[in-house]
C-alpha cells in the first residue's frame, strides 16, 4: 500500500501526467507583404512622440486629453476590466484545487441517557441517567490527487482564458480610442465645412449688396435680387444644418469618455489637416501586434486545454482523507497524548457507466476547439483585409484630394471671372450664382475628403494594432500638406 501511494504521489508531481495534447498555435498562411504597401516610405524620426500613445502623433492637445479620458472613464472598458479580474480570480480558484483541503473544528457534546433504557430498579435508573460531556478538536484533510492532469489542464484553460480576456480588454480599449479619434476628426471636418460656409455667406452678402445696388440703379431686374437672396439663405440653412451632425458626434464623444452629454462641449475648431507617419508592419508582425488576434489565439489554447479536462474524466480519481484530533470527556485533559485520535483513509472511484456522458462532453470540447481555430483564422483574415482596406482607401483618397484641390482652384478662378463679367454686364445674376455654387460645392467636397483621410489614418493605426513599440519608423506619404 505504501509503495502504491508513493507511486501515485510521484505521478501527481510530474507535469507529463496530463491528459490531452499540449497547445500548438494553429497554422495560418501569411502573405509576405501587403498589396498596397507601395505607398509607404521611410519617415522622419519622431523621437518626441510616445509611440504607445499613437494619438499624440496628430499634435492635437484636445484630442490627447479626450483619448486619455477613455481609459479612465469609459464604462464599456470598466465592464471589460471587471471581467478580466473575474477571469484572473478564476485562475486562482482552479489552482487552489491542486492543494489539499484542511479543516479544523471544535465541538462539545453533552448527553443524558434514558433511565429506562436497561430496565431494573432505581439504582440502575440512577446510573443510566448520568450526564456525560465530551470535548473534541477534530482536524481533517481531503486531497484528490491530480493523477491525470485534470486540474492542471483546468488551470491551463483558465489561464489562457484570462489572457484572452486581457487581450479583449486591450482590443476594446484601442477600438474605443480609435472610435473617439474618428468621431473627433469628423467633427472637425464639419467645423471646416461650417467655416467655408460662413466665409461663403460673407461673400454672398457682398454679392447681394452689389446686385441690390445695380437693381436700384435700374441695371438689373428684381429677379436678380431674389435669386441672390435665395442663394444666401440656402447657404445659411446649410450652415445651420451642420449643427445636427456635429451635435450627434459631440454626444457620441461624451459617451465614449464617460461624461453626460448635456454637460460636455467641444469648442469650434476647423480641421488641421495632415496625416501622421505611421510605423510599417509586415503581415507576420500583425499577428503579434493586434490584441484581437491574441485574444482569438488564447481562446484556442483554452479550448485545447478543455479537451484534456474532458479526457482526464475517463480515468479513476484517487482521494486521500486522513483525519486526526483530540477527544476527551474532561476539558483539562483534552490536549494530552491519551486523548489523541486519528484515522487514515483513501478512496479510488471509477465510473463504469454514464450513458455516454463523458464521450459527449469530449466531443463537445473538440468541436469547441475546432470553432476556436476557425475563429482565430477568420480574425487573422479580417485583420489583413482591414489593413489592405485602409491602405487602398488612403491611396485613392489622396489621389482624389489632389484632383479635388485642382477643381477648387479652377472653381475659385471661375467665380472671380464670373463676378467681373457680371459687373461688366456680360452675364446675368443666375449665371453668376451657378458658378459660385460650383465653387462652394468643390470647397465642401475637399473638406469632406480631408476629414475622410484623417479618419482613415486612424483606422489604419487601429488595423495595425495601435502599439508602435519595437518597430522601424516607417510612414504613409501623404503628398499633401
Amino acid at each position: 500500500m505504501r509503495i502504491i501511494l508513493i507511486i501515485l504521489t510521484a505521478c501527481t508531481l510530474l507535469n507529463s501526467c496530463k491528459a490531452g495534447m499540449d497547445y500548438v498555435r494553429p497554422e495560418m498562411s501569411i502573405p509576405a507583404d501587403y498589396k498596397e504597401a507601395n505607398i509607404w516610405k521611410a519617415a522622419h524620426p519622431m523621437d518626441n512622440v510616445t509611440k504607445e500613445a499613437w494619438w499624440e502623433a496628430y499634435n492635437d492637445s484636445l484630442l490627447n486629453e479626450l483619448v486619455r479620458e477613455v481609459s479612465i472613464s469609459n464604462q464599456s472598458l470598466a465592464v471589460k476590466e471587471a471581467q478580466f479580474r473575474q477571469a484572473r480570480a478564476l485562475v486562482d480558484s482552479s489552482a487552489a484545487q491542486l492543494y489539499p483541503v484542511v479543516t479544523l473544528g471544535a465541538t462539545v457534546n453533552r448527553n443524558r441517557g434514558s433511565g429506562n433504557s436497561s430496565g431494573g430498579g432505581s439504582s440502575s435508573a440512577s446510573s443510566s441517567q448520568s450526564t456525560l460531556t465530551n470535548y473534541s478538536v477534530p482536524a481533517a484533510l481531503s486531497w484528490e490527487l491530480d493523477l491525470w492532469g485534470k486540474v492542471r489542464r483546468t488551470i491551463e484553460a483558465n489561464q489562457a482564458g484570462a489572457e484572452a480576456s486581457f487581450a479583449e480588454l486591450e482590443a476594446l480599449r484601442l477600438s474605443t480610442q480609435a472610435q473617439l479619434a474618428e468621431d473627433y476628426f469628423q467633427l472637425r471636418s464639419l467645423d471646416t465645412q461650417r467655416q467655408i460656409l460662413e466665409e461663403t455667406i460673407s461673400g454672398y452678402e457682398k454679392t447681394l449688396q452689389i446686385i441690390k445696388n445695380r437693381y436700384e440703379s435700374g441695371t438689373v431686374g428684381r429677379a436678380d435680387v431674389l435669386n441672390a437672396e435665395t442663394q444666401l439663405k440656402t447657404t445659411a440653412a446649410q450652415s445651420i444644418d451642420l449643427g445636427v451632425a456635429r451635435a450627434t458626434l459631440e454626444h457620441a464623444i461624451a459617451v465614449l469618455i464617460g461624461k453626460p452629454a448635456p454637460s460636455f462641449t467641444i469648442p469650434f475648431m476647423p480641421l488641421s489637416f495632415g496625416t501622421p507617419d505611421i510605423p510599417y508592419s509586415v503581415p507576420s508582425e500583425l499577428l503579434e501586434r493586434r490584441a484581437d488576434i491574441a485574444a482569438a489565439q488564447r481562446r484556442v489554447a483554452a479550448a485545447n486545454a478543455q479537451i484534456g479536462v474532458a479526457v482526464a474524466a475517463y480515468y479513476p480519481s484517487v482521494t486521500l482523507s486522513p483525519s486526526s484530533g483530540f477527544q476527551s470527556g474532561v476539558i483539562s485533559k483534552l490536549f494530552s497524548w491519551p486523548s489523541l485520535v486519528w484515522s487514515l483513509g483513501a478512496s479510488l472511484t471509477q465510473t463504469i457507466f454514464d450513458g455516454g456522458y463523458k464521450l459527449a462532453v469530449t466531443e463537445q470540447a473538440r468541436a469547441n476547439y475546432d470553432a476556436a481555430v476557425a475563429t482565430y483564422r477568420q480574425t487573422v483574415l479580417t485583420a489583413f483585409a482591414e489593413v489592405e482596406d485602409a491602405l487602398s482607401t488612403h491611396k485613392i483618397l489622396m489621389t482624389e484630394l489632389r484632383v479635388q484641390d485642382e477643381a477648387v482652384k479652377s472653381a475659385e478662378a471661375a467665380a472671380a471671372v464670373a463676378m467681373n463679367q457680371y459687373k461688366a454686364g456680360i452675364i446675368g445674376a443666375l449665371d453668376l450664382i451657378v458658378v459660385q455654387n460650383i465653387a462652394l460645392n468643390n470647397k465642401k467636397t475637399a473638406a469632406v475628403i480631408k476629414g475622410r483621410i484623417m479618419s482613415n489614418s486612424v483606422m489604419l493605426i487601429k488595423a495595425l494594432g495601435g502599439q508602435w513599440s519595437g518597430l522601424g519608423n516607417i510612414g504613409l506619404e501623404t503628398q499633401y500638406r
